[in-house]
């Protein structure tokens, strides 16, 4: 899945990337080695401070982590004002990430991809996403957990 979203958020060394939901890094690292400049997002200070460990272990210099709820206000955070990135990856809970998807026009994000473990709200958070002007440019469905009803979605959207 990792590779895949890099394949496909086409990642060149000018991408500055932000990760929203990053958790411990495990999409915001390898892709920190194909772009310029990565920002991960979570709620959890405990996973932060793992994400900034394994950095530090693997050598990850162009990578930042912060702690935000990205369900309350984040304009006043240091990775929000005045920042710019030109592409994005959102890994929300089963609740999804509409609140956070309103943001994205906002932070310049051109390419976006989103991994999803809710098709439904992976489908509600797409349909505002095309009323805010992205285009649906693929999606799949990854069978991570074989012999369950759950199911691992991707899309790329783009602007």
């Amino acid at each position: 899945m990792v590779s895949l979203a890099i394949d496909l958020l086409a990642l060149n060394n000018n991408d500055e990337v932000i990760d929203l939901f990053c958790g411990l890094g495990n999409f915001t690292l390898p892709m920190a080695r194909y772009a310029k400049y990565v920002v991960g997002i979570e709620g959890d200070s405990g996973l932060i401070e793992r994400a900034k460990e394994n950095a530090q272990r693997n050598d990850i210099q162009n990578v930042d982590f912060y702690k935000a709820d990205l369900f309350k206000e984040v304009a006043g955070f240091e990775w929000f004002r005045g920042k710019k990135y030109n592409k994005a990856l959102i890994d929300p809970a089963r609740s999804g990430a509409i609140e956070i998807v309103e943001l994205l026009p906002k932070l310049g994000v051109e390419r976006l991809v989103y991994v999803s473990c809710n098709p439904a709200t992976l489908a509600r958070d797409t349909e505002k996403l095309i009323e805010m002007g992205y285009t649906l440019e693929t999606a799949g469905v990854m069978d991570m957990f074989p012999q369950t009803a759950h199911v691992e979605s991707i899309a790329l959207f783009t602007k």
